[in-house]
């Protein structure tokens, strides 16, 4: 049984017609990137409801153990990122809850998009790769997918040619941007129409990431 997540919500000033799922990283909260919702200046700006889930507090293991909100525990830290793959399918279940309460308000899984930075890029990949619903796009920033071998086989036919906005900063040194790179080059591989920038940052978001994100999700929401 997994714990409903809490959030923190901008609700549309017009109606309702799209939603967007943004998770946070490692020791972050849900406030980590409410405001970014008035900075990617979306036309469809008062359509769409926006969702900041707040990931479970629990012990990391990288950290002496020290407990914060994490999407799961990372055991080491190395280029492989050795991680608690449970972990990541457990809060694959919560972030399909939102989707689910979402699409129960009437809103098309096709008018869902999830978006999430280092740890919640990889739980924002892992779940829209594997929901059983066409969903609007993924974006993945500063992150990668520890999943990807173990769950290639279990990738949703309705998602097969989800768009994808992934994005790194090549001075990243919590997660190295060849990590990030090798799990896009996968993606394409596979077929994913996929979109990778990359600019001159550390594990972070800039000005001109956010402009690339703008035009991305403006392309999708109209």
């Amino acid at each position: 049984m997994h714990t409903q997540l809490s959030t923190i919500e901008i609700l549309p000033t017009g109606t309702h017609q799209y939603s967007i799922i943004w998770l946070h990283g490692l020791g972050a909260d849900g406030h980590d990137f409410e405001k970014i919702a008035e900075q990617l200046h979306l036309k469809a700006a008062a359509n769409i409801h926006f969702i900041f889930p707040n990931a479970p507090i629990q012990a990391v293991t990288i950290n002496g153990g020290a407990k914060m909100r994490a999407w799961y525990d990372i055991l080491e830290m190395s280029l492989e990122r050795q991680v608690d793959i449970a972990g990541i399918y457990q809060s694959e279940l919560g972030i399909k809850d939102l989707i689910e309460q979402e699409i129960s308000k009437g809103i098309r899984p096709e008018h869902i998009l999830l978006a999430g930075f280092s740890q919640g890029g990889v739980i924002a990949l892992h779940t829209g790769l594997r929901y059983a619903h066409k969903l609007a796009g993924i974006i993945g920033l500063s992150t990668y997918l520890p999943t990807l071998k173990h769950s290639s086989a279990e990738h949703s036919p309705e998602n097969s040619a989800i768009p994808i906005f992934m994005a790194h900063g090549i001075l990243d040194t919590i997660v190295e941007i060849e990590t990030g790179k090798a799990v896009a080059t996968q993606l394409k591989n596979l077929g994913y129409p996929l979109q990778w920038h990359d600019y001159v940052m550390e594990h972070a978001v800039c000005v001109e990431e956010i402009d690339h994100l703008s035009t991305f999700i403006n392309g999708l929401f109209k």
